[in-house]
């Protein structure tokens, strides 16, 4: 195969490798990478219940942007983060605002006791949907974004031999029939198919070394082949057009 425009291939690979990800911040695709927005605001959906309210959990907190950006906070702040490299990040940022940031592990019980929380927001991260109940007060509020099972598959049908996708079942009806049966009312629900595009194979790559669970054993050197191919169609295409999966539930814990 052809490579186009060689050297400006070389050129991407190697700063989208070089580049570093700090956080959850992904300024660095700027202009590279773009997003369609869903049709809700999470953030205006926060900022709406926090009102009125005295304690708020962030569950997976990232390096505590949002979180950060939603001051002033309730009395009784707390977040908590299980990806390692963002925890002293989180706490960095969030501490000196009088947030205490919880490092956990993955499905572990939440340190927190029960009925401890007004409201809980989760935005991409994993969660026990008994354990969230549980650190609710009665009344509290759950409200949470997920990325879908399927998120920008087009990339895994490019790159993978064998797709690997195990969570391809997670998505909106599986994650409402769970709250419900952990006893939640579940005030709003819905989803939505994002189109994303990718203007240069750096920013493919870039992507890939800060989402590591699209393609879990990706690496330049085992996927130079795929990559190549990928900049060819960009370069004679324009971009990648990937569908990124989201989805919203709003729930409620009896009073």
């Amino acid at each position: 195969m052809k490579l186009i425009n060689p050297q400006g291939f070389q050129a991407l690979i190697e700063a989208a490798s070089q580049s570093i990800f700090s956080g959850w911040d992904f300024s660095w695709l700027s202009g590279r990478m773009s997003e369609e927005s869903p049709p809700w605001d999470y953030e205006h959906l926060v900022r709406r219940h926090l009102c009125g309210i005295n304690s708020l959990l962030d569950m997976g907190t990232g390096g505590g942007e949002f979180l950060a950006s939603l001051a002033p906070f309730p009395a009784d702040t707390h977040a908590t983060e299980a990806y390692p490299p963002n925890q002293s990040i989180a706490a960095a940022r969030l501490v000196p605002l009088g947030i205490r940031v919880h490092p956990i592990s993955e499905d572990a019980p939440l340190p927190f006791e029960d009925n401890s929380f007004d409201l809980v927001i989760n935005r991409h991260e994993s969660y026990n949907q008994v354990e969230v109940y549980r650190v609710l007060t009665p009344g509290g509020a759950f409200i949470t974004q997920q990325i879908g099972g399927l998120d920008n598959l087009e990339i895994n049908q490019a790159l993978e031999a064998t797709l690997s996708f195990p969570f391809k079942q997670w998505g909106l009806v599986s994650t409402v029939t769970d709250l419900e049966d952990a006893g939640f009312t579940v005030e709003r629900a819905e989803s939505a198919a994002l189109k994303t595009e990718f203007n240069d194979i750096g920013a493919l790559v870039y992507y890939l070394r800060a989402i590591p669970w699209q393609v879990p054993d990706f690496n330049i050197e085992r996927y130079q082949a795929q990559l190549a191919r990928l900049h060819n169609f960009i370069e004679a295409h324009g971009a990648l057009t990937t569908t990124a999966h989201r989805f919203l539930v709003i729930a409620r814990k009896e009073v």
